[in-house]
């Protein structure tokens, strides 16, 4: 890239790209004592917003991990459940994300709500959701995606789009709609157990509002505000 003419159309240009935040300000006084409320009530101005078309799936969160060797990765998720024990998604165990948090379980969640100048970013310990809660919560997903969960074996290579689909139409045919789809063994849940939890609310000037909610030894919350 670096022998290529620069952008001159500000449009194209990332070092042009500006946008001047006016949201109203985030003030400690306002905030929930316990992160998980303020989460609730900011997780639902998000969704609000995905119902005007303002903002694409409120519950989609970056999840990084890091494997052994402290070397970092990061994928978009889709957050399924939240409540005081903190953040719940689902995946292949035998995934790239799945084998980091089995050698390192502390990871980062970052909700990027960019249409409405607002993020979310946790930090914390991610455990296994129990074989019950993950089974629940497999009933409840698409036909397809049940299938979808054997027919893919996540992160691995694969050879082409094609071995991929026929892999799943022999699921398909094994398994018609309307029949009950076996839980795979290899899949389940995790739950992020929050530790640090900061809410960001863009401002002019880039003076962003930043507070972050800090988990004590005896399980209360402190509040800090971070410089933008």
């Amino acid at each position: 890239m670096t022998d290529r003419e620069p952008l001159l159309d500000p449009l194209l240009d990332p070092a042009a790209m500006r946008k001047q935040y006016r949201a109203a300000g985030l003030d400690e006084r306002n905030l929930a004592t316990h992160p998980m409320d303020q989460f609730a009530g900011w997780f639902e101005d998000a969704a609000r917003a995905a119902l005007h078309g303002t903002l694409y799936e409120p519950n989609a969160m970056v999840v990084s991990t890091t494997d052994a060797t402290g070397r970092p990765s990061s994928r978009t998720v889709l957050m399924k459940q939240f409540d005081t024990d903190g953040f719940v998604f689902y995946t292949n165990y035998d995934s790239r994300k799945g084998r980091d948090l089995a050698e390192n379980p502390y990871v980062s969640l970052l909700f990027p709500w960019h249409p409405i100048a607002r993020q979310v970013i946790v930090t914390g310990i991610a455990r296994r959701t129990g074989r019950d809660e993950t089974t629940a919560y497999f009933r409840t997903r698409p036909h397809g995606s049940q299938l979808g969960a054997w027919a893919s074996a996540q992160s691995t290579v694969v050879a082409s789009r094609a071995e991929l689909d026929a892999a799943y139409a022999d699921l398909e045919a094994r398994y018609p709609e309307g029949e009950q789809v076996p839980v795979p063994p290899h899949w389940g849940g995790f739950r992020v157990a929050p530790e640090t939890v900061e809410f960001w609310q863009g401002r002019q000037n880039r003076l962003h509002d930043r507070l972050r909610y800090v988990c004590e030894p005896a399980g209360t919350w402190r509040v800090e505000r971070l410089s933008p």
